[in-house]
């Protein structure tokens, strides 16, 4: 017996259930298809960023090795030594075989560069081992009025580096609480009292955190960071010395100070060098329609390097 031979109402309810059915069995695929189609998105994109990583870490490996190198040949740092040659967006493809692929698309492109980390004024300075140093929170007042920003945030800095590095002086119950690492960044001064993002925008590209106390590279160092590190040198004065030094590099404390033949200029080789042990360097890699950054620092001990700390965003 047919649906046909059915009362009407009878007819009505089946085509109803029929269609509530139907309506049911689509919903029930369409869920299926979506769920598949999330976790099949889920995957590509697991593997773009273990490509993107991949690629990034080849990069860093291959900075390493140009910064190994130069300390072979070269007994000073500079601007005009290759490892401070900034990549430009360069595809991957150009440097595969004929018969290898990427695996996601061919449209993968890295740029970056390095960065000599000790041409820019390190904050670890101002506190070194859990004690503050008045002739480096002077230098870091002078940065901050050079930039235009309140000079006594240099104290109020110093004050936090105080309360951030461990003290071996200290007694055990008086440690601070929160204990000092190579993690720290630049970001992390938005919690000292006074300071803006303003402020941290202003400074970003003269200042850092190292694992410890730096001199400053007479060679790599912007004329804001010259004129703070030297009490008696004017902004314009900074910037004749980069035009000299970009002419011909200081060969050493004693070549800097005799382009200064007027000046008093007292210098020790804990406050300034012509050579680095710290760099930065900068790597984005783009794979399809995903992109990755990454900022790693490396100190390098004579031909050896090791990787500080790394950050991927």
């Amino acid at each position: 017996m047919n649906s046909l031979s059915l009362p009407r109402h009878q007819q009505g309810v089946a085509v109803i259930t029929a269609l509530l059915l139907t309506t049911l069995a689509i919903t029930i695929v369409t869920s299926l298809f979506w769920q598949q189609q999330v976790q099949v998105r889920s995957i590509e994109n697991q593997r773009l960023q273990l490509q993107k990583q991949w690629v990034l870490r080849g990069a860093l490996d291959w900075a390493a090795l140009i910064l190994r190198e130069d300390a072979k040949h070269s007994s000073i740092d500079t601007l005009d030594e290759p490892w401070a040659v900034p990549l430009a967006e360069t595809r991957l493809d150009q440097y595969l075989e004929k018969d290898q692929t990427l695996e996601a698309d061919s449209d993968a492109s890295l740029s970056g560069g390095i960065i000599d980390a000790q041409g820019r004024y390190n904050l670890t300075n101002l506190c070194p081992n859990g004690t503050i140093d008045p002739a480096e929170v002077a230098v870091f007042a002078r940065l901050l009025a050079h930039g235009g920003l309140d000079s006594t945030l240099s104290q109020s800095t110093a004050d936090f580096m105080a309360a951030t590095f461990p003290n071996p002086d200290a007694e055990e119950n008086e440690q601070p609480s929160a204990q000092f690492t190579a993690y720290i960044h630049v970001e992390d001064l938005l919690t000292v009292p006074g300071f803006t993002p303003h402020a941290l925008a202003v400074l970003q590209p003269n200042i850092i955190f190292l694992p410890r106390a730096t001199p400053v590279n007479l060679n790599t160092a912007s004329a804001e960071v010259l004129a703070a590190r030297l009490d008696n040198l004017s902004l314009s004065e900074a910037a004749a010395l980069i035009d000299s030094r970009n002419i011909a590099s200081f060969r050493d404390i004693v070549d800097f100070k005799l382009r200064l033949p007027e000046k008093n200029i007292t210098l020790t080789p804990n406050q300034a060098s012509v050579t680095s042990n710290f760099f930065l360097v900068n790597g984005k890699v783009r794979i399809s329609r995903a992109e990755l950054d990454m900022q790693a620092l490396i100190e390098r001990d004579q031909y050896k390097t090791k990787l500080i700390r790394i950050r991927e965003y």
